[in-house]
């Protein structure tokens, strides 16, 4: 987290000639006094020193509440089967920061980002830019030097004014619309739905990838002239038993995929958009390219007796389709075992009443992050929904939840870990998931 300027301080220096990136990551974090400062002023005036040219690539911007880095992973492995070379930039990362930026499937290396960072620096002179706006800036380096043919952009917050929004998108997908980062979003659907669809360029195609999307979403998309396809009007997903049937209206298409751990309408929005940018791709390839799709952190299964699963469902809008997922799984006899942690500004009631219905034990878990919540505190949060019996035991760690949780599950029973990449990372990393 970027502490407070001290004026009586010098400036931050930027690291010596053969640093690492964990260096360079922490200076990063020194440059701009605050950790989120949405606009696109600062990123722009150093974007245009980077790339005096045109950027000679297909961009494709992904943003929403929910579902973003699923889309992004489905669609980069879809136009990878169908032969195009792509750079896929996501966030936050859970064990490495290299994860954030994927050339061809790989995450790069140190020293391609610290080559990028190094150029990002000298070319800013004076502007100040946050941590996210130098990983944005140096996702483009690096995707530039790389030659990739589709760059795939996962919006970090909102959209209008995320950092990524500083390229003109060939093709956008808005994943989702709910409630989440309301101090920097708006209230409600309609205002945050703003937000996100300033990812919208005139006469360009999107894909809105969720039910009933907010009018601002539909106004905009008129008013720019912008051919919109809307899940459930001009395509559908029919979940299956042996997977998922995508339906495309406009061509008559239909393709069945294998089933997946990750969110049917993100693999159906991958599937159309892909139909869209690759008109010639055939239903194997879709198929093949998807078979082997995974996503760590998104109901990942990390241990087995009792079943462990993982995921980064952080609002009411995920938690409600985790809490679909768990059910599907439960059976007769089988309890469920809740290792819950979250931070400050989330609607942590929302997360629970969401998942009280299909969780039998809570153990909520403290978070020594900024931004984390105490595990008394949660705990006292977790009360105002829950009957007192759900509240098992309050741990100040996640790896103190996720012991105990263990100890007490049978065999036949279930653990989920979730509610933040924090506890997530925490949690792969105690039972050793690599």
């Amino acid at each position: 987290m970027p502490r407070k300027p001290d004026h009586n301080e010098p400036l931050p220096t930027a690291p010596a000639t053969g640093a690492s990136l964990d260096q360079w990551l922490g200076y990063l974090e020194t440059v701009h006094p605050s950790e989120i400062d949405l606009g696109l002023d600062r990123v722009l005036v150093v974007l245009r020193r980077l790339f005096p040219g045109p950027i000679k690539a297909r961009v494709i911007t992904v943003a929403g509440t929910n579902g973003k880095g699923s889309t992004v992973t489905c669609l980069e492995a879809i136009l990878r089967g169908a032969g195009r070379a792509t750079g896929a930039y996501t966030s936050p990362h859970l064990s490495r920061y290299n994860e954030r930026i994927r050339i061809n499937g790989s995450d790069v290396q140190d020293g391609e980002i610290i080559s990028a960072f190094e150029t990002i620096d000298a070319a800013r002179r004076n502007v100040s830019l946050t941590y996210f706006e130098f990983s944005t800036l140096a996702a483009f380096l690096i995707m530039q030097a790389r030659g990739v043919e589709d760059w795939i952009l996962e919006v970090g917050l909102g959209g209008r004014l995320d950092a990524v929004n500083v390229l003109d998108a060939e093709f956008a997908i808005i994943t989702s619309i709910d409630i989440d980062h309301t101090a920097l979003l708006g209230t409600d659907r309609e205002s945050i739905g703003f937000e996100k669809a300033g990812i919208l360029r005139f006469g360009k195609p999107a894909i809105y990838a969720d039910a009933e999307p907010p009018s601002s979403v539909v106004q905009q998309a008129i008013a720019q002239k912008v051919p919109l396809l809307q899940y459930g009007t001009d395509y559908s997903v029919t979940v299956e038993r042996t997977g998922l049937s995508i339906n495309m209206v406009a061509s008559g298409r239909c393709i069945r995929v294998p089933a997946s751990p990750l969110p049917e309408t993100s693999v159906a929005a991958a599937v159309q958009a892909s139909c869209l940018l690759q008109p010639e791709i055939t239903d194997q390839i879709i198929r093949d390219s998807l078979q082997a799709v995974r996503m760590p952190g998104r109901f990942e299964l990390i241990g087995t007796a009792p079943a462990v699963y993982a995921d980064v469902g952080h609002n009411p809008h995920a938690a409600r389709w985790l809490a679909r997922r768990l059910e599907s799984l439960k059976r007769e006899g089988v309890e469920i075992f809740a290792v819950y942690g979250c931070l400050t500004d989330k609607d942590t009631q929302g997360v629970v009443a969401a998942m009280a219905g299909v969780v039998d034990h809570w153990l909520p878990a403290g978070l020594s992050v900024p931004r984390g919540v105490e595990g008394a505190e949660l705990a006292e949060r977790l009360g105002r929904v829950l009957p007192d019996h759900q509240v098992f035991t309050v741990s100040n760690t996640v790896s103190e939840a996720l012991d105990l949780a263990l100890s007490q599950a049978e065999a036949k029973d279930i653990v989920i870990v979730f509610g933040s990449f924090f506890v997530v990372a925490q949690a792969r990393s105690d039972l050793n998931v690599v």
